[in-house]
């Protein structure tokens, strides 16, 4: 997965997040997409997300991961 510079990540538009109002999971391209449904499910599994949240996240991602690109 590419890196994701700080400078790079504030210029992302808030569609490229899974959870834009937090700014959090970007999933601008495939790798990103499959890494924040990832981190979403290791939330849940410590209990830091609800499995409501990571099913919003996993949507998200999987759109991504459908492309053909």
């Amino acid at each position: 997965m590419a890196d994701l510079s700080k400078t790079s990540r504030d210029k992302l538009p808030a569609k490229e997040f899974a959870e834009p109002d937090k700014r959090a999971y970007p999933i601008e391209d495939k790798p990103h997409a499959a890494n924040a449904k990832a981190r979403a499910s290791q939330a849940v599994k410590a209990g830091r997300m609800s499995k409501a949240e990571e099913s919003r996240i996993d949507k998200k991602a999987d759109a991504v991961l459908k492309k053909k690109k």
